[in-house]
């Protein structure tokens, strides 16, 4: 638009981006990322929420004596296959979550080993060879042959997306979704 002479361009982002006469605001995404509320109001993507996460682990901690990584999620980042429909309504998958969830996975591609690496190799003997490989692998493998097409998305991404997936936007009434091993290893 710029291009063509545009002098004064506004985006979702710019608008609402501070409170007018007392309405809410988003300062980093104004109207990016909002929903119908009701007919006459919209809710702003979420704003200031970290420290909901970071009470919410350590009640957890306190209660159970484990840590757990907590998040708040919005519309996941992805497309579905069927209805062609990309959840990209947020600006963000994940505007506050803990520590824990920050990074992106560093996995190898289990089919990779198997059809490259070790192909002469069958059973017991290609599950070890893969276990020690994965045992001995390099702590960065970014842009490495044996991660082709494993997904290199941070896991707020991944893990937001798969939230979405469960919990929906209907009728389920989830609050919570709650997910065990999903960091746990072939290895292990």
């Amino acid at each position: 638009m710029k291009a063509n002479g545009g002098e004064k361009i506004y985006g979702l982002d710019d608008i609402l981006t501070e409170s007018i006469d007392g309405s809410g605001y988003n300062k980093n995404y104004g109207l990016l990322g909002s929903n119908k509320a009701t007919e006459k109001s919209i809710k702003l993507f979420p704003r200031d929420c970290q420290p909901i996460v970071d009470k919410i682990q350590s009640m957890l901690k306190k209660k159970t004596g484990k840590i757990v990584e907590v998040m708040i999620y919005g519309d996941g980042a992805f497309k579905d296959p069927v209805g062609n429909i990309w959840e990209l309504a947020d600006p963000i998958v994940s505007p506050a979550y803990t520590k824990g969830l920050e990074g992106t996975p560093n996995e190898i591609k289990l089919k990779y080993l198997a059809d490259n690496t070790f192909t002469d190799l069958k059973g017991e003997e290609l599950n070890k060879a893969i276990s020690e490989y994965i045992k001995n692998k390099q702590s960065n493998l970014v842009g490495a042959m044996e991660t082709q097409g494993t997904t290199p998305r941070r896991l707020t991404d991944l893990i937001g997306s798969l939230s979405d997936l469960t919990s929906g936007s209907g009728d389920k009434g989830t609050p919570i979704v709650y997910i065990q091993g999903y960091f746990d290893k072939y290895t292990v």
